[in-house]
């Protein structure tokens, strides 16, 4: 894990210190730690990180509120730490770009659970991203190389596995990591119907604690992304009672 950088978030000192012994501990090297959202955003900045540990109640601006300005400069997996356990405030750490979280008072050894979770997603992507940037000639024609291998087409949309990338009627949009895979895994299963404890298992992980708040969250955030009327969807749907399906156009396929 020395290749991983790690950013913690937390006003306690004595947590930040129980959660970066342990994840010495686990041969996790490179951990910054800021007792702030703005010194996060600051660390941001300057520094790429694969993952980020945030707690809610923060001085000045909470973990809640400096998300949405972290999202602009880091796609990382983020980990909220929270005291709150009402599910409202849990969805409101998804709306605002969060990808899981943990309940306070908590055993440090779930954190680094959590984390080793989101990085198995988060990682092999951005690792294949890396090799293309550093190894593709800028002259070769990526559109008609082997790179058209996972490239997945609904028409409105295409999403390319290869460069982590949505793009909306020919217009890239940002998409968190952990909201990127499950629509990658929708892409690779067009048609087929998935319970919200398949996909949870499928995409979070066997090791991961099943929540249906956390699959809903993530599937209102594909909607919001790749539908014109998020309300009335026409690509991922519910089929109720079952699950939830993406439904390819019937004249396009997989390349």
């Amino acid at each position: 894990m020395d290749h991983v950088s790690l950013l913690l978030v937390d006003d306690e000192q004595a947590i930040l210190h129980m959660l970066k012994t342990v994840l010495l501990k686990e041969k996790f090297l490179d951990i910054d730690t800021v007792t702030t959202g703005e010194a996060a955003l600051e660390a941001c900045n300057n520094k790429t990180y694969h993952c980020i540990v945030l707690d809610i109640m923060l001085p000045g601006k909470s973990g809640l509120e400096i998300c949405p300005f972290l999202r602009q400069v880091t796609d990382a997996p983020i980990l909220f730490l929270t005291a709150k356990t009402t599910d409202y405030d849990k969805l409101t750490g998804f709306a605002v770009g969060g990808d899981d979280y943990v309940v306070k008072p908590f055993n440090p050894l779930e954190v680094v659970a959590r984390i080793k979770s989101l990085l198995n997603r988060y990682l092999p992507s951005k690792t294949v991203v890396l090799q293309q940037q550093q190894n593709i000639p800028s002259h070769v024609n990526t559109s008609s190389s082997d790179l058209t291998q996972g490239i997945y087409d609904f028409g409105r949309f295409q999403v390319f596995e290869l460069a982590g990338e949505l793009r909306v009627e020919g217009q890239a949009v940002t998409c968190p990591a952990l909201v990127f895979q499950l629509l990658l895994f929708f892409c690779k299963h067009p048609n087929r119907i998935f319970t919200k404890s398949e996909l949870y298992e499928r995409v979070w992980g066997s090791e991961a604690i099943s929540d249906d708040n956390t699959v809903m969250v993530h599937i209102h955030r594909i909607r919001e992304r790749i539908e014109k009327d998020p309300s009335n969807p026409a690509f991922l749907v519910n089929v109720r009672g079952l699950g939830y399906k993406l439904i390819q156009p019937s004249n396009l396929s997989r390349t």
